[in-house]
């Protein structure tokens, strides 16, 4: 079992930049593949981009490409994830979440997800 606790949200302008932490306890992260995805108001909660558990291979959407980057602390038991050049359709709850399969986009292959945290990017 393990618990995650997403922070670092809030209200930011178009063009800025947010970093979202996600601090799992419970048990070691290093056994986890981990994923950000996000739902938006009245929308389905969409992939974002997911991390290998060392860190060494990463996937992102390609709304996302090129503007956030996923990143992981082993040993500080968190994955980070960096989110600039920030647009208004980025407006979101975002979750991080864990899973014990493959690296994947896919919700059904993450066990563990956190609360989320609002992330909402002004025009």
């Amino acid at each position: 079992q393990v618990q995650l606790v997403e922070s670092g949200g809030g209200l930011v302008q178009a063009g800025g930049s947010l970093r979202l932490s996600c601090a799992a306890s419970g048990r070691t992260l290093s056994t986890y593949a981990m994923g950000w995805f996000r739902q938006g108001s009245g929308k389905e909660r969409d992939f974002v981009t997911a991390i290998n558990r060392s860190g060494g291979l990463t996937r992102y959407a390609d709304s996302v490409k090129g503007r956030f980057t996923i990143s992981r602390d082993n040993t500080r038991n968190t994955v980070y994830l960096e989110m600039n050049s920030l647009k208004p359709e980025d407006t979101a709850v975002y979750y991080c979440a864990a899973g014990s399969r493959a690296l994947g986009s896919q919700t059904s292959l993450y066990d563990y997800w956190g609360q989320g945290t609002q992330v909402t990017v002004s025009s």
